[in-house]
């Protein structure tokens, strides 16, 4: 029946993924909250010129549209909540003391998708600092997102580092390259194309090679500073990572640019053992106030749905049934120490048909 079908890139979640789902945002925001960062829960859609002017560069071609039957104005689903908590951050939290420190959790809704990322409507999970995007800023996000990421349950992780801007810092700096060539070259750059780098800018050929695990990638990096100018970057990266040896794998690509349109000093992905793709993804950006002005920040956001699917986050049943005729104080005891009780409603009812675990037998808890 067609009535059942979802559209394409829609789908419902189901016990016990959702379940998964939601012990999974419970601790990566119990995390954040432990670190000062305060929840808020920005509105599903709206504007659309409001959502798209709200950070650098940012864009609204992924956004659904719709006209508001209302105002008569064009409105936007959110594709992203991180233009959101800038807004919010920039308005109403204007008056706040600097940094603000913001967590949220809820749906984006894209109008596309791709091949690879087929879902159109997604959990988003993350953290956002605003007011600054120094060294010491970053190393608290990036922490932060691997703690909760652990706290979760979410193992073998690693965390690829990039510097958005490289390529147009240089560009306009050490390494002049013609402005109208600049976006070519940081395309290049990112698909690592040597042959056509060589033919716009033989000089930046170094940075394809300088990418790989972290401290071979920053070396070579290193190798490569033009006229000082990136000594306090290189400086900056390394304090960030130091103190995540051991914890996460650590890689660098300095030229990838895919999904970092906006971001500015640093951007970074994170990746985990078993899944297809990045889990989460994060970096330094600039939010823009209603009189103009610029002001830093730096956040992570992760992928609920990619997360749970790769069977990252836990995702077990362990139900306990209890039959006809228990003492319900024996339940309500094994509820409060952390048992999920199913009860049986008629004589019929069997822990198989509850999808139960474990059986309350005599007032004792028997594995099945």
């Amino acid at each position: 029946m067609t009535q059942a079908l979802l559209p394409e890139g829609f789908r419902d979640r189901l016990p016990p993924f959702a379940d998964a789902a939601a012990r999974l945002e419970a601790a990566v925001l119990g995390a954040a909250a432990s670190h000062g960062y305060e929840r808020v829960d920005p509105a599903l859609a709206e504007f659309e010129e409001g959502l798209a002017g709200r950070l650098k560069a940012a864009r609204t071609q992924d956004a659904v549209r719709f006209v508001d039957p209302v105002s008569q104005k064009t409105l936007a689903v959110r594709p992203d909540i991180t233009a959101q908590i800038g807004r919010i951050a920039a308005t109403r939290m204007g008056h706040h003391p600097r940094p603000v420190r913001l967590s949220y959790a809820g749906p984006v809704l894209k109008l596309r998708a791709s091949e690879l990322s087929p879902e159109r409507e997604r959990r988003q999970i993350g953290c956002e600092l605003i007011g600054l995007d120094t060294v010491a800023a970053a190393r608290e996000i990036v922490g932060l997102a691997v703690e909760a990421l652990g706290a979760a349950g979410v193992r073998g992780l690693s965390i690829d580092f990039t510097l958005p801007d490289l390529v147009e810092t240089l560009a306009a700096g050490p390494l002049p390259v013609a402005p109208e060539q600049v976006a070519t070259l940081t395309e290049r750059l990112d698909a690592k194309d040597a042959g056509a780098v060589a033919a716009i800018a033989p000089a930046f050929l170094p940075l394809i090679e300088a990418a790989g695990p972290f401290d071979a990638a920053h070396r070579r990096l290193a190798g490569f500073e033009a006229q000082g100018v990136l000594a306090s970057r290189l400086s900056g990266l390394r304090d960030v990572v130091d103190g995540l040896a051991g914890q996460v794998g650590l890689t660098l690509d300095p030229t990838e640019r895919h999904g970092f349109e906006y971001q500015s000093w640093l951007g970074f992905s994170i990746f985990a053992a078993g899944a297809r793709s990045e889990i989460g993804r994060g970096g330094s950006y600039t939010i823009v106030h209603e009189d103009g002005q610029e002001e830093a920040a730096i956040g992570f956001s992760l992928y609920a749905d990619a997360i749970v699917a790769a069977g990252l986050a836990p995702v077990e049943r362990r139900r306990l049934f209890v039959p006809i005729g228990s003492d319900p104080a024996a339940a309500a005891r094994l509820r409060a120490e952390g048992w999920v009780t199913v009860a049986a409603l008629e004589a019929g009812d069997t822990p198989e048909a509850q999808l139960c675990t474990h059986l309350l037998a005599d007032g004792e808890v028997r594995a099945l």
